[in-house]
């Protein structure tokens, strides 16, 4: 009776053991291999500094509101660069910008250029803004125009 039980105890400590042993063998490679942390898109930030991914408008003249890009569908946005078609409200500020009119003009946005932003430095913004004027465009700007982003 003694041999069994020594027989059985033992049966019970080896199968304890081969469990622990294969436990501890399939957590191994979990935990050598952390989850990939996806790094967030870069952002677009506003004139009141406010970061945005796939803003539908956005305010080019800050000071005056009197060049703005509205109804944007985004058809790209990734870790290097954005894209995005919609129109650039511009006032033709005659005979001056308060009795002004907006005309519109259809426009490519693209983003690029990201780098770490300064007031959140964890954050990626978008650098550089460069508008393709699809048709016409707004007196004394170019068919395609780029714009230097803020900080």
């Amino acid at each position: 009776m003694r041999t069994n039980s020594i027989r059985t105890a033992f049966t019970v400590l080896a199968a304890a053991a081969l469990a622990a042993v294969t436990g501890t063998a399939s957590a191994t490679p979990a935990a050598s291999h952390p989850a990939k942390q996806r790094q967030a898109p870069p952002v677009l930030v506003d004139c009141l500094w406010h970061p945005d991914v796939r803003p539908a408008e956005f305010i080019l003249a800050c000071g005056d509101g009197n060049s703005r890009l509205v109804s944007l569908h985004w058809s790209h946005w990734n870790q290097n660069s954005a894209v995005a078609r919609g129109v650039n409200m511009v006032n033709d500020c005659k005979p001056y910008c308060a009795a002004g009119k907006f005309h519109a003009y259809p426009v490519v946005v693209a983003l690029d250029h990201p780098q770490p932003w300064k007031k959140k430095p964890q954050l990626q913004h978008y650098t550089r803004m460069t508008l393709i004027y699809t048709h016409d465009h707004p007196d004394g700007y170019a068919q395609k125009v780029s714009y230097p982003l803020w900080n």
